[in-house]
């Protein structure tokens, strides 16, 4: 059975400390005792560490040995429009274990009106989750989740490959995809669809429109299937070149 992980603020002498929910889960939950073996990640590497104290709010760590860390075979960032809540944190949830390295909330012309305010407080928790999410998948790193943005602003994220998530009449996503982008960005429309006006947009600021099939989909399967073929050509040709 693989070991649990946890992130942790700080490695620094060789021990970490872990305080909060994930420490009270640990003492009151697992029971953990001093002694056991779990690993630990500080947000850049990751290490096997034993319990040296567990009180409470309260886990101390000893690092043991780093583990080694496959490099992801590419770079997502996902601009997601904002859509209710409960479903958009699913998306967090699922793009984190897929792999992706930062989401981008977006605020379309079909975006559900007080979403785009509401969404700034509610980031902490989307940060919480994509934390939560990176130990169960045990990611060195959790994702960057970014600050709300309008459409335009989206339009400017920098990647080698960007594309803007269309309905049937686009290209097969996998036909616009060669494999060898080390960076790609998906930009994922509203409940509503794109307006024609943000495809226009879209195109001008140089985003090719790809497909996923001919069924229509809801956004967070849509960010799901996305994701998926990217990682996946993406670990297809590195897997070539090696």
């Amino acid at each position: 059975m693989a070991r649990r992980r946890f992130f942790v603020d700080r490695i620094s002498g060789g021990m970490a400390e872990l305080a909060g929910d994930d420490a009270r889960h640990l003492t009151r939950v697992l029971r953990v005792e001093a002694g056991q073996i779990f690993e630990i990640s500080d947000n850049r590497s990751a290490y096997v560490a034993e319990v040296v104290e567990a009180r409470g709010p309260r886990v101390v760590f000893r690092v043991l040995e780093p583990l080694a860390a496959a490099a992801a075979p590419v770079e997502i960032t996902l601009c997601a429009a904002l859509i209710k809540f409960d479903r958009f944190e699913w998306i967090i949830e699922k793009a984190t274990e897929l792999g992706v390295a930062r989401i981008v909330p977006v605020e379309t012309t079909r975006t559900e009106k007080g979403l785009f305010t509401a969404a700034e407080k509610r980031r902490e928790r989307w940060i919480r989750i994509a934390r939560e999410s990176s130990q169960q998948s045990r990611r060195i790193s959790a994702p960057e989740i970014c600050a709300p943005v309008r459409f335009a602003a989206s339009l400017e994220t920098a990647a080698g490959v960007r594309l803007f998530l269309e309905e049937a009449t686009a290209p097969p996503i996998l036909q616009t995809l060669n494999g060898t982008a080390a960076t790609v960005a998906l930009l994922l429309g509203p409940e509503g669809g794109w307006t024609d006006a943000e495809r226009d947009s879209a195109a001008r600021a140089g985003w090719q429109a790809v497909s996923l099939g001919p069924q229509i989909l809801r956004a967070e399967t849509a960010a799901v299937a996305a994701l998926a073929v990217v990682m996946n050509a993406g670990t297809a040709a590195r897997t070539t070149m090696d």
